[in-house]
């Protein structure tokens, strides 16, 4: 089992992480809610982003989930973090790659994009998958290489 979960989202987020956060609650994970609180107030993603980012490379086995419209701007401000590596997923199969080949340890979701039937899916792809190391764990390497320059 996972030690603690960070999530966080903006306001366009919110609806969909209060779902994750319910869900993963119901499953037993530790979860430690980053904000937004409420989707009727505008907030900047990438504050939430640097928050969960840091909180995760921070604890050692721990996991993030990050949630804005599309996405994409939580998973570049997320990646911007030394020893966070979010991964923007629509669906099951890429979230499961995202771990298995990219030792993903923050899983970014789409609200607009993503089914609501499909989040269950989603996270248990993705909590379920281990990074395979091998010819990947060479690749993961060169990131991490990359991210001292």
């Amino acid at each position: 089992m996972i030690p603690k979960i960070y999530i966080g989202a903006d306001h366009r987020g919110f609806p969909l992480k209060d779902r994750i956060v319910k869900l993963l609650g119901r499953r037993g994970y530790a979860v430690k809610d980053m904000g937004a609180f409420d989707e009727a107030q505008s907030c900047d993603y990438p504050q939430v982003a640097r928050k969960v980012a840091r909180a995760v490379a921070g604890a050692k086995n721990s996991r993030g989930i990050l949630v804005c419209m599309s996405g994409i701007g939580q998973a570049i401000a997320a990646n911007k973090v030394r020893g966070a590596y979010a991964a923007l997923c629509y669906n099951a199969e890429a979230a499961a790659l995202s771990r298995q080949h990219n030792n993903a340890n923050i899983l970014v979701l789409g609200a607009k994009f993503v089914k609501d039937k499909d989040v269950p899916k989603i996270l248990d792809a993705w909590f379920g998958a281990e990074f395979e190391g091998g010819r990947h764990g060479r690749r993961f390497e060169q990131i991490k290489k990359i991210e001292k320059e």
